[in-house]
């Protein structure tokens, strides 16, 4: 199984709100770099950014799925 980067994000918390949002809806993500890089005010930097993937067979439905703006 192959993970594919459906979102890069730069703070930790946005990154783990977005795996949660896709957990919810049931996908199957995995952040990745979260404690790889550098933090300063709560922003990572250095790797490129926090990664959250997916299954690759999950991808094209999660990428729709995540432009739809979150539930209040």
């Amino acid at each position: 199984m192959e993970l594919v980067t459906v979102s890069t994000q730069f703070n930790p918390a946005e990154a783990q709100m977005i795996r949660a949002r896709l957990e919810v809806a049931g996908f199957h993500p995995f952040v990745k770099n979260e404690i790889a890089g550098m933090v300063f005010g709560g922003y990572t930097m250095g790797v490129g950014g926090i990664q959250v993937q997916v299954p690759d067979h999950e991808a094209a439905d999660a990428r729709e799925f995540l432009k739809s703006p979150p539930a209040e």
